[in-house]
């Protein structure tokens, strides 16, 4: 009988019902689960391994693309067969998967600490990780005392010809349309940029991180944080910085709503959460937790909204197209 309230505690999202000790102890007697993730496979032990040695617990991991994960779970739980516990994708993802009621609402303590935007309405899933567009530059070409200070600094004529620019980031285009006014006026924005410094636009994110490096894109919009700051670390002639608000897409995770080890896969949930943050930081990721030491430490974040990215991805790819990419110059 108090197997069966945990449970439907847990189905309800009425987590807090059950005391720290309880879930444990009940987590412990399950002693094992199953996650479904996209995380690299090399980084996985670094994540697991610190919550199996603490709690006894056997996790099972299915790695896969996004788009294979998010597959599967949808098509298991409507042919009924529950053998996932955890799910650990990209947000928009998790977004769809809430949709399609694969995930249970839970409110958890930990939710509290997290990054604004990283726990939707329907607490359905939460933000583990945020991937992190800064502004990467070359440290030869650029000197620090002149990089712009706002994005509107961006269309000094003292920039043309020196812009690079990832062309598929939809995501952080539409998010710094929201923050230069939103609509026509965001969009207007893009337009002057390009009309009047002109933008370098490649595609892979890896390759625009090389190309500041080399010099061939002095400065660069938008990559991830840490490929200039393992290539500065390595000695390349590149450092980064943020114009504010930093724009992010989260990894989220959530537990499955007919998980069969719900207690085990709450338990991971506070961890990945909690505990867990300090090692996605040491593998140079961006925590959500907010009380979990950054390198963005100080500097004010802004989450890509992922049920637009979801509904309105065309569109915005579109724009993106339209706006930058035809425009630009440059080659993939």
């Amino acid at each position: 009988m108090k197997q069966f309230a945990i449970v439907a505690a847990l189905i309800v999202g009425a987590i807090g019902a059950l005391s720290a000790q309880d879930r444990v102890a009940a987590a412990k007697k399950e002693g094992t689960l199953t996650v479904y993730t996209t995380i690299a496979e090399k980084d996985w032990p670094t994540l697991v391994k610190p919550f199996e040695t603490r709690y006894g617990i056997k996790v099972t991991v299915w790695r896969a693309g996004t788009s294979n994960v998010l597959q599967r779970a949808v098509q298991e739980a409507a042919a009924k067969k529950y053998d996932v516990d955890v799910i650990h994708i990209g947000s928009p993802e998790m977004e769809a998967l809430a949709r399609e009621q694969v995930l249970m609402p839970i409110t958890s303590a930990v939710q509290n600490d997290l990054q604004p935007g990283s726990v939707p309405q329907h607490h359905q899933w939460a933000a583990t990780l945020l991937s992190v567009w800064v502004q990467a530059y070359n440290t030869k070409v650029i000197k620090k005392e002149d990089l712009p200070k706002t994005y509107k600094d961006l269309l000094n004529p003292r920039w043309k010809g020196k812009l690079g620019i990832e062309g598929k980031d939809e995501d952080w285009f539409a998010s710094v349309v929201d923050v230069m006014g939103g609509g026509e006026t965001g969009l207007k924005f893009f337009r002057d940029l390009v009309a009047t410094n002109g933008l370098s636009v490649r595609q892979g994110h890896t390759l625009l991180n090389n190309l500041v490096i080399s010099g061939e894109v002095p400065l660069a919009l938008n990559i991830y944080n840490y490929m200039p700051e393992q290539a500065k670390k390595k000695g390349a002639p590149i450092d980064w910085f943020v114009l504010e608000p930093a724009i992010a897409r989260s990894n989220g995770v959530g537990v499955a709503r007919h998980a069969p080890h719900p207690n085990a896969a709450m338990l991971f949930y506070d961890y990945l959460l909690g505990e867990g943050q300090q090692y996605f930081v040491s593998m140079d990721y961006v925590p959500s937790n907010t009380k979990v030491a950054s390198p963005l430490k100080g500097i004010r974040i802004v989450q890509a909204n992922p049920a637009r990215s979801l509904d309105e991805s065309d569109k915005w790819s579109t724009l993106l197209e339209q706006i930058v990419v035809r425009r630009g110059r440059g080659r993939p």
